[in-house]
């Protein structure tokens, strides 16, 4: 069903009365507060769903709205694969990289073929893979007489187009994942201002082998504000061998990073791996090229990631994308045995059903939240939510959640209850479901998810909901 036949569907649904609060008749009121921003907002009630309740799911429920009603949940999406992988792989489970070397240390040369198998680690940054590379140069190895082959096999993924989603390809978000996902496939470009020299300075966190880049960038005239410093650089990202900048960067702007997902994306593990490896005085006389490890060769050393529960929580601060694509492609290899979408939505609809076989399934598709396709209940993720707070990985998924304007998406939050909060937005959809923590001592499970053209003006709104929820003695909607 396209977006738009759904979006009607849904309106005709509430006029003719389909839609319910809780499962029952169609709740007459929202708190007044709640009531107050969406008229601010311009949204009509029909395009929230809202469900609050204490985390004892044995309790009333404080607030149900058309919580039945399957919506968009954009990024919120990551709680129902962040907790799965926690139940499922466990807090302390981490991805290994092995290293294969066939063939000789001599004379500080290594004389054959160095394999790198990429398992599926989220977290391979530039720091990491300097490390893992390290490890080679601390054998004495300063040259390596032929190629480096990087296994992508884990992972049965292809034909990504980072464009489809929106047509922003070289936005880090819409980075497609990768058995050996180095940095996210993103460059971040540092810039610092040197006035004395008229240019701004840039920095690469990683060495790209084959690609041009400039050194610095001019300066803008004195006075110029800092505004959309970005438009201002006129950056060209288009060819997978250069990158342009053909502007100038404003002084008043002071360091700034510029996250990127270059061209070519293909080729961006091998560029990094051969550059790196360059920046730290290697040498090598063959390619840095794809290819598979030889059956029998075992490993010379593993490069292991952070555990499990980090991984979770910079998901979630930061809402990755593709760090969580990585994660359900995980659940599909370690529980069906094939890293592919299918089999991860495979392994995660078989656990929702065990553990909630009534309860609405969502409709994960890439596991991010990244799509036009995905939806879930506001009941079935609130109930998701009462379930994790009593499951033994509480600690680390609430430990996952932005704090309410303290950290991660939620730290410019205007709401003053304290909440761990996952938010989501794309176009037309804004969400946001986690912890609120009442006045009272008492602790709510919320989930409000908009769908609607002016969904991007609903932050006020949920700001309200959060803060009427942590006030406990406000009235209660009738579900």
């Amino acid at each position: 069903m396209s977006e738009r036949m759904w979006w009607r569907r849904m309106r005709l649904g509430v006029a003719g009365g389909v839609l319910a609060a809780g499962g029952g008749a169609l709740a007459q009121s929202l708190p007044a507060p709640v009531e107050a921003a969406l008229a601010r907002a311009q949204i009509p009630r029909e395009a929230v769903s809202i469900y609050a309740a204490p985390v004892e799911a044995q309790r009333p429920v404080r607030l149900a709205w058309q919580t039945r009603t399957a919506m968009n949940p954009a990024s919120v999406m990551k709680l129902v694969t962040t907790y799965a992988a926690l139940e499922q792989l466990g807090p302390a489970y981490v991805w290994r990289t092995p290293v294969y070397l066939d063939g000789v240390v001599d004379q500080g040369a290594f004389r054959g073929t160095v394999y790198i198998q990429g398992a599926g680690d989220p977290k391979l940054v530039s720091e990491r893979l300097w490390l893992l590379l390290g490890r080679l140069q601390g054998m004495g190895v300063k040259v390596i007489v032929g190629d480096v082959v990087l296994d992508h096999s884990a992972f049965q993924v292809s034909g990504h187009d980072a464009a489809a989603f929106d047509n922003e390809p070289f936005r880090p978000y819409n980075a497609g994942p990768d058995a050996l996902l180095i940095n996210y496939k993103t460059q971040v470009l540092g810039f610092i201002p040197d006035p004395a020299a008229g240019v701004a300075r840039i920095h690469y966190e990683l060495p790209m082998a084959g690609v041009q880049a400039p050194a610095s960038v001019p300066l803008a005239p004195a006075g110029t504000a800092c505004g959309d410093w970005r438009t201002q650089l006129q950056a060209d990202w288009s060819d997978p061998q250069r990158i342009q900048l053909l502007g100038r960067y404003p002084a008043s702007c002071g360091d700034k990073n510029w996250p990127v997902a270059l061209a070519g994306p293909e080729r961006f593990a091998a560029r990094a791996v051969e550059g790196m490896w360059r920046s730290m005085g290697g040498q090598i006389t063959g390619r840095v090229r794809d290819g598979q490890v030889p059956p029998g060769l075992k490993p010379a050393w593993d490069s292991v990631s952070p555990a499990l529960g980090e991984v979770v929580r910079d998901i979630n601060k930061f809402s990755n994308n593709v760090m969580t694509q990585q994660l359900l492609l995980t659940l599909g290899k370690e529980r069906m045995g094939v890293g592919s979408f299918d089999a991860g939505r495979t392994a995660l609809s078989q656990w929702w059903q065990l553990r909630w076989a009534v309860a609405e399934m969502p409709v994960v598709d890439n596991g991010a939240g990244l799509s036009r396709n995905a939806r879930i209940s506001a009941q079935a993720l609130g109930r998701m939510l009462q379930a994790a707070w009593h499951s033994a990985v509480m600690p680390e998924f609430v430990a996952s959640l932005p704090i309410s304007g303290t950290d991660g998406t939620l730290r410019r939050s205007k709401a003053s209850a304290n909440a761990h909060l996952k938010t989501g937005s794309l176009r037309d959809v804004n969400s946001l479901a986690g912890y609120v923590h009442g006045y009272s001592g008492q602790r709510y499970v919320l989930v409000a998810m908009v769908n609607h053209p002016n969904a991007g003006a609903a932050r006020p709104v949920l700001d309200a909901l959060v803060d009427w929820v942590a006030q406990d003695g406000a009235a209660v909607a009738q579900r």
